[in-house]
């Protein structure tokens, strides 16, 4: 559905706030049959460039990944998985860079000396939410027994070690304002013994779609967009963090002076995608799930509700919601406020920031409505179609909005 009078008004000053009341207005896309100045009928580019998203390019992406099993940080199968995700992304025509740093966890806490006290009350979600209605918990899979495919039991042996880390991302330089940029974030490591085909395949298959679409030769957009692929998310966002503490002080300085170039642009918005794919609803009774999509499946965009910097950040939220109704084809999406345990969380006192998700972080994701999350059937040959295509229509989700704000054209 395209969006029409006072709404279009609302989204595109939306669209203006966000990028800074100093900046040039990126006016919300124009709807089909949008006339040039020349009076000819031109195409809207938002709509050129979602159509050229394909569902079985998101689903081979997905699978390639899974041929590194788990790709848990801090073994070679991550490392190889690091160098393919370059390799496809340098493919693409999008030019790479790593960040480096050294992950030392903290030795493991000494056994308590007393019992904790008991639980007075209901769980909590972290970041927001109580689980309600909650029949099943999901923890995280280190039993390699339970994974009965034995290849990739083998595949995903090798332990993690300390030690040094690399995580890859790529740039589209804007044409006009490359001193300003969108981050596009997803992490590629994972673990449970399994593939990590939803969390978080999914996602980093979904920012490497972007990256090719945008990458594509006739494709200009005004301002940057860097297409990031975190590291170590599953023991506590490090690589997030790293490139946060590493770049955040960069920002908007350029290098050389009077080169026009900008090692890192001044950051306007990051958007962040994690575990894409299984809506199946709440666990039944029983505790078992629906083999199947839900109807009412959606794409869950979320914001964090107490960060400083929560105004820009709901705002960013809402331009994803309306690119969701203008752009994707099959599912709505939701806007909820418990943004949590995702790679956006470094920067969200820093720049407007948001999470796209399968579900709820905090409420459902958390109480069992995804029971692959971090155990072995998370493998590319649990998911359907439909689970492959809810992914999907997030990623015409991100990449419409992204499009409109960065003011992309087709050439």
């Amino acid at each position: 559905m395209r969006i029409r009078g006072s709404v279009a008004v609302a989204v595109s000053l939306c669209v203006t706030q966000l990028a800074g009341s100093s900046q040039t207005p990126v006016p919300a896309a124009p709807g089909p049959g949008a006339r040039s100045t020349t009076g000819g009928a031109q195409p809207d580019p938002v709509d050129l460039l979602v159509g050229r998203l394909d569902l079985e390019k998101y689903k081979a992406t997905i699978k390639g990944l899974t041929q590194f099993g788990d790709r848990r940080q801090g073994t070679e199968r991550n490392r190889r998985a690091v160098d393919w995700i370059e390799a496809q992304l340098k493919s693409y025509g999008c030019p790479t860079e790593r960040v480096k740093y050294v992950f030392t966890p903290p030795p493991p806490p000494a056994a308590a000396t007393a019992a904790p006290p008991p639980r007075t009350g209901p769980p909590t979600a972290a970041g927001g939410g109580r689980p309600r209605g909650m029949r099943a918990r999901t923890g995280v899979n280190n039993d390699p027994m339970l994974q009965p495919d034995e290849q990739l039991r083998a595949l995903n042996t090798e332990p993690s070690t300390p030690g040094p880390r690399e995580q890859v991302y790529c740039t589209k330089v804007g044409s006009t304002r490359p001193d300003e940029m969108y981050i596009i974030g997803a992490h590629m490591d994972g673990h449970g013994w399994g593939q990590a085909a939803n969390d978080d395949g999914s996602g980093t298959a979904l920012v490497m779609e972007l990256a090719r679409v945008f990458s594509a030769p006739d494709v200009q957009t005004e301002r940057t967009i860097r297409f990031a692929l975190w590291n170590n998310e599953e023991t506590g966002l490090n690589g997030a963090r790293a490139y946060v503490e590493q770049r955040a002080p960069l920002q908007g300085k350029e290098q050389p002076a009077g080169s026009g170039r900008y090692p890192e642009p001044r950051w306007l918005g990051m958007i962040q995608h994690d575990m894409m794919l299984f809506d199946h609803g709440p666990p039944r009774d029983d505790g078992t799930v629906s083999p199947d999509q839900r109807p009412e499946a959606d794409v869950n965009i979320e914001f964090q509700s107490n960060s400083k910097m929560v105004l820009e950040s709901q705002k960013l939220a809402w331009i994803l919601h309306d690119a969701n109704r203008s752009f994707a084809t099959d599912y709505p999406a939701q806007v909820g406020p418990h943004m949590t345990n995702t790679d956006s969380t470094p920067f969200m006192d820093l720049v407007a920031a948001v999470s796209l998700r399968e579900n709820e972080r905090g409420v459902h994701i958390g109480s069992g409505w995804d029971p692959h999350w971090h155990q072995p059937t998370d493998v590319y040959t649990t998911f359907s179609d439909q689970d492959f295509r809810l992914g999907l229509n997030a990623a015409q989700t991100t990449l419409g909005a992204v499009a409109r704000l960065t003011g992309a054209r087709v050439r």
